[in-house]
């Protein structure tokens, strides 16, 4: 039986919040965020356990776990300032490149 080749991703949308968001539009449950984000919730799930990801709370009597919007975004922004490839600075490509030490004779 040949093997399946995956499907194309089927577009996703999510409704972005206005620009003054009341309390509900601040916040996004894991599914949405994980949406948001173009994730899946396991990911973030796991990303909390590790501490790791975008910063989450939890909120209410059951502790359900949220994002907030503003948060979501400045983990996207600090992504992409750590990313070689957003951040020119951080390329490798820009170095001055170094000469290698002699191991043989210890110079």
């Amino acid at each position: 039986m040949p093997a399946r080749l995956p499907s194309a991703p089927k577009p996703r949308s999510i409704q972005v919040p206005d620009a003054t968001p009341t309390t509900r539009q601040a916040f996004l449950s894991v599914k949405e965020a994980a949406e948001y984000l173009d994730l899946s919730p396991h990911t973030l799930y796991v990303w909390r356990h590790r501490r790791s990801g975008p910063p989450s709370l939890r909120m209410g009597p059951r502790g359900r776990v949220i994002y907030r919007i503003e948060a979501l975004d400045a983990w996207i922004r600090e992504q992409e300032q750590a990313d070689s490839r957003s951040n020119t600075t951080l390329s490798p490509l820009g170095a001055v490149p170094q000469r290698r030490s002699d191991y043989a004779t210890g110079a």
